[in-house]
């Protein structure tokens, strides 16, 4: 039986063997990707990271407000005293859609549970997406194996676990989906088809857009296949209105929401799709005038020119700024050149730069595969045979390809963009190399020996990075507790925080405002349903300096500032470890491992101060000053007594170089009469068995506290 074999007849479509192996492998590819994005199900049913807390907080508010009362929701519980306007500020499709099919789709599940579940069921979805994406380039065994590369792909598959609810798998499935519906309708020979996915196109590329910003850099292959097309394409009619409705309704219905906005629009975004449309529009009316001769000729002179007319606005821009232009991340990924000069945006663990070794581990064996791909799409032998790539779509191929792994190589987040091109260019590259060597006349008694072999060695690269090392690999990569579990750092889970939201929620009024890092605002507003100054939006790096600032100044200047932020409590995370007893059987604790104690350097930093006047030589110990005249020294429950140099087990009064901090207990706000109080400590802080602990503990702002300030005035 070959592969057009007929099954079965429903209506007049004829059901094949080669339809039920592709249902086959796609349900392969969602099962797997399912199943490797669900492990850290394992250790309990909660949303992971930090932004997820407030997405289902703002999904929530759909489903039981209604959408009218969402883009009017002005969040008072956040960024006291001003509060947020959340539709202008947040990724809305990503709550409209989680709402919409929660309605539609949820059952008697609660919406917690749906939005844990969310990025799982729709990352796994978006392997059948770019099935018929690679489809168009290269046929369907290109689109089988891509589905099934995205199914293990390390940066797709750590940013869409269960849990992440997150705005990168729904705007990796729009972008996905918006991208093949722009390609399809520009292959289709079926004008009524055409007209149908290229409007569609721009709405779903839209939603991509108000989903998840990292969806612009879809916008910059688009920009440049645009400026290709009037080349490659010989139905300029068609492209006179398919490339102007498909950028008109894009931009339209972007510019409606409230983000991206019009300042996207108008902006470089905008201007990256609006410059090659003109230019299109331009080119074809040059070369419908041009004689045969002169056509491509006229069109290359046209199109420098509007290169060189860009690259002028865009320079003259920087001094008379009237082209509006997006945030750094995103300026930095178009031009790697750019450096940060703020702190706050260095201090964000996901906009580190991406090593060699890191972008090898992400997309090792993709990254091989992918070069015997870009190798096979410039071969002529290969486009001469009858495995043909069309020319238009060739150039996309080739050209998703270099940007992706391009605006990638900045930013570690965006590496699930490098991932996506390998990925395309992948399995293009291994359907061609697979019919070129089935193709192959071999002597009979060669002939199975050598494409068996071939197909044990693809197999066995396609494989190797899923399974080895043991503890490393792709498939168990995620296997990994949620943050809130671990609040960040390696240390095994504990339910510290959890019991401490619950604690909050419980124990302090309902217009108690809490004070603490941004890292945890999020966990605050959500979780305990108080209000805080700042959180992970990030929203005024003004008031993340000034909690920098109450962190780290004398108490008495510490006192004074929270007293006139009206704050009721602070909240400090702190990570140590229990390492026995000393002689007199006081148990002893290394500080540090992640906690507010861990990040004295970013706090200096941010708060514009001096890293040194707080931190020894080696740049993460704490100096003496730092626990006898700051507000968080004073807060954090330790002390150190000595400094011990493991190696030689050689103690010192004093902090020495390789020298470990060694710490007791010591609480030092505890009293009325002190500007704190500590109110509450979470559970694993009385715990003295030996090893890890994860605790935080809140202070109450004594309001009646009378500081030095206040006697000398």
């Amino acid at each position: 039986m070959n592969s057009q074999s007929s099954l079965f007849q429903i209506s007049s479509f004829n059901f094949k063997l080669n339809h039920l192996i592709i249902i086959g492998v796609l349900i392969l590819a969602f099962s797997t990707s399912f199943l490797i994005r669900s492990q850290p199900a394992q250790y309990g049913n909660e949303l992971n990271e930090f932004d997820p807390f407030f997405n289902f907080r703002a999904t929530e508010y759909i489903v039981e407000n209604g959408f009218i009362e969402y883009f009017e929701w002005h969040d008072d519980k956040s960024w006291y005293p001003t509060g947020r306007d959340v539709s202008a500020t947040s990724q809305i499709m990503l709550h409209v859609t989680a709402a919409i099919t929660y309605q539609l789709f949820g059952g008697n599940s609660s919406l917690y549970d749906y939005t844990i579940l969310f990025p799982a069921v729709i990352g796994s979805l978006s392997v059948i997406v770019i099935f018929a994406l690679v489809r168009l380039f290269g046929g369907t065994t290109a689109g089988l194996i891509a589905s099934l590369l995205f199914a293990v792909s390390l940066p797709i598959i750590i940013r869409g676990t269960i849990g992440w609810f997150k705005s990168e798998p729904l705007g990796i499935f729009y972008g996905l989906l918006g991208l093949y519906l722009f390609l399809s309708a520009i292959t289709s020979e079926n004008k009524k088809v055409a007209a149908a996915k290229i409007i569609s196109g721009g709405v779903i590329m839209a939603f991509g857009i108000a989903s998840w910003g990292g969806n612009q850099f879809f916008i910059i292959p688009i920009g440049l296949f645009i400026l290709a097309l009037p080349f490659v394409k010989k139905d300029h009619k068609f492209l006179l209105w398919c490339i102007p409705i498909f950028v008109g309704i894009f931009l339209f219905i972007s510019g409606s929401f409230e983000r991206p906005g019009p300042n996207f629009v108008f902006g470089l975004g905008g201007f990256s799709l609006i410059l090659p449309t003109i230019f299109l529009i331009g080119c074809i009316s040059i070369q419908k005038i041009s004689n045969n001769k002169n056509k491509t000729r006229n069109g290359l002179i046209l199109l420098i020119s509007i290169i060189l007319a860009g690259s002028f606005l865009i320079t003259i821009n920087e001094e008379l700024d009237f082209l509006p232009l997006p945030s750094f991340r995103y300026l930095n990924a178009i031009n790697p050149l750019l450096s940060s000069t703020d702190p706050l945006v260095d201090s964000v663990a996901e906009h580190i730069p991406v090593s060699t070794e890191l972008s090898f581990l992400f997309n090792s064996i993709w990254m091989v595969f992918a070069g015997i791909g870009v190798w096979l799409l410039l071969s002529k032998k290969i486009s001469q045979n009858e495995i043909f790539i069309k020319n238009d779509m060739k150039i996309f191929v080739l050209i998703l390809g270099i940007t992706g792994v391009y605006v990638s190589s900045v930013f570690v987040r965006l590496e699930i963009l490098a991932s996506i091109s390998l990925i395309v260019l992948a399995s293009i590259g291994l359907s061609i190399l697979t019919k070129e060597i089935f193709n192959i006349k071999f002597s009979q008694k060669k002939n199975y020996l050598i494409k068996i072999s071939y197909v044990v060695i693809i197999l066995f690269l396609f494989i190797l990075p899923v399974v080895v090392p043991e503890n490393g690999n792709w498939s168990n990569v995620v296997d990994a507790p949620p943050i809130i579990f671990t609040g960040a750092t390696i240390y095994p889970p504990v339910d510290d925080w959890l019991v401490t939201m619950e604690w909050i929620k419980s124990n302090t009024p309902e217009n108690a405002i809490i004070a603490s890092w941004w890292d945890y605002g999020y966990w605050i507003t959500t979780l305990s349903e108080r209000t805080t100054f700042v959180d992970n939006a990030t929203l005024s790096t003004v008031e993340i300096q000034n909690m920098a600032k109450v962190l780290l100044s004398p108490p008495e200047v510490s006192w004074n500032m929270l007293k006139e932020m009206n704050a009721d409590y602070v909240l400090v995370f702190v990570a140590a470890q229990d390492i026995g007893n000393n002689p007199n059987n006081d148990p002893l604790y290394v500080v540090g491992g992640g906690g507010d104690e861990s990040k004295i350097m970013w706090f200096s930093r941010i708060a514009e101060l001096q890293p040194e006047t707080y931190l020894e030589l080696d740049a993460k110990t704490p100096k003496p000053y730092f626990y006898e005249n700051t507000m968080l020294g004073k807060m954090i429950p330790f002390s150190p007594v000595v400094y011990y140099q493991p190696q030689t087990e050689e103690n010192s009064p004093i902090f020495k170089n390789g020298f470990v901090e060694i710490s007791v207990k010591n609480i030092k706000y505890d009293s009325d009469d002190d500007p704190l109080k500590l109110v509450y400590a979470s559970p694993s802080f009385m715990n003295d068995d030996e090893g890890e602990l994860l605790f935080v503990v809140i202070y109450e702002v004594n309001k009646n506290y009378v500081s030095s300030y206040d006697i000398l005035d």
